[in-house]
This record gives C-alpha cells, sequence and structure tokens, in this order.
C-alpha cells in the first residue's frame, strides 16, 4: 500500500521544505496541469527537473495535458519516477507507455470519471499502472466520487487476469473516510493533497492514511 502526497496541496513558495515533510511517503504525486485539457494551470518541465534533485522520495507526475505524446517523455528525462497521462488526450498511447518505460520511468494510464477502462484493457502489457480518478482533473480539494469505485474493481480484476506487477492509483478526495474503500475496491496507491498537507503532521498523516489502507490488503 502506497502513500502519494499530492503536492498541490502544499506550500509552493517552500517546495523542497514541503517534500521533506513527507520523506516517509512512497511518492511525491505532481500535478501537471496546462490551463488546456484542464481549466487550471500549475507548475511544468521547469519545476519537475528542480523537484527531482532535491525530492527524498520519488516524483509520480500526473500530466493533465493535451498532446502528452510530445511532452510526456520529457518528464521521464526531467527525473519523475513515474509519468501518467490522460487516456483522453493520448493519439497513441502503447507507443507512449513504451516511449517513458525505455525513458526510465513507470508508466501510467489515467482515467477521467466518466471514461470506461474496459476499451483500453488491451493496453495493460504495456502500463505499469492504471489511475482511476475519485474527482473531476482540474483542481485540489474536491469530494470523493464513491461511484467510481466499480471502476476501481474492475481495473483491479483485469490486472489479476494479465499478471505482473500492474499498481490501480486513485487520486481525489482521499482522505482517512474514504482510503478503506478504496482498498477495498483493489487500489494500492493512494493520492492525498489535504488529507496530508492539511495535517499538523504530514508525516503522520501518511503512516495513518497507509496504516488505514494496509487493512484492506487485496488478495489479487
Amino acid at each position: 500500500m502506497q502513500i502519494s502526497p499530492s503536492i498541490l496541496a502544499s506550500d509552493f513558495a517552500n517546495l523542497e521544505q514541503e517534500l521533506r515533510r513527507i520523506a516517509n511517503a512512497d511518492w511525491a504525486h505532481v500535478d501537471v496541469m496546462d490551463g488546456h485539457f484542464v481549466p487550471n494551470l500549475t507548475l511544468g518541465l521547469p519545476v519537475v527537473e528542480s523537484l527531482a534533485r532535491v525530492s527524498p522520495v520519488p516524483l509520480d507526475c500526473h500530466l493533465m495535458i493535451d498532446d502528452p505524446d510530445r511532452w510526456a517523455p520529457q518528464y521521464a528525462e526531467a527525473g519523475a519516477g513515474s509519468v501518467t497521462f490522460h487516456i483522453e488526450a493520448a493519439t497513441d498511447a502503447r507507443v507512449l507507455a513504451r516511449t517513458l518505460r525505455s525513458g526510465g520511468a513507470r508508466a501510467g494510464m489515467a482515467l477521467k470519471p466518466g471514461t470506461a477502462f474496459g476499451p483500453y484493457a488491451d493496453l495493460l502489457p504495456d502500463l505499469d499502472m492504471v489511475l482511476v480518478m475519485t474527482v473531476e482533473p482540474g483542481f485540489g480539494g474536491q469530494s470523493f466520487m464513491a461511484d467510481q469505485m466499480p471502476k476501481v474493481r474492475e481495473v483491479r480484476e483485469a490486472v489479476s487476469r494479465h499478471g505482473g506487477e500492474i499498481w490501480v492509483q486513485v487520486d481525489g478526495g482521499v482522505s482517512a473516510d474514504t482510503i478503506e474503500q478504496c482498498a477495498e475496491a483493489g487500489a494500492n496507491v493512494f493520492v492525498a493533497g489535504s488529507a496530508v498537507y492539511g495535517a499538523d503532521d504530514a508525516a503522520a498523516a501518511v503512516d495513518e492514511l497507509r496504516g488505514l489502507a494496509a487493512r484492506h490488503v487485496h488478495a489479487s
């Protein structure tokens, strides 16, 4: 069970310090938004390059951007340990996933709440992770969408049938109140923003979330 705190909820004026607060996490989740694929604009390659140099944990970059076929490989080059593109924006997801892997990153595919997983199940051999969004992408602090749990189950079942080490990630509204149902549905990587960075002790919040998720270790 891996916790990937979202720095979208952190203090952008002190990013290095904010990364140190989550040194016990498995990843630092970096939301890259371009103002086109989603209405919000966050940070891009130069910031990711800088973060990769100072982060105590590997970077998990979630690209909410148009034309990931062009841009995503550069995030692998910038030092991200995992790069997730949105299937809704990718032109050739299989080629992109393979390019990310050859660039040294784990390849992730993200699905918006309205996007079905079924049509993309055949991409699993080229993926290291499937991200099921549990909010509409674009802004932090939104309410968790429990109606996405059947999709998490569907992905977990497909992964179990396929075999191999493919992670199932959830992102959006994940907190101490919602993480157990995500774990029960089959998720094993959890993105949490305000639940971690809104806490006085971010590291303790990471440990608490991991402990709650671990109660539901999914037998795959």
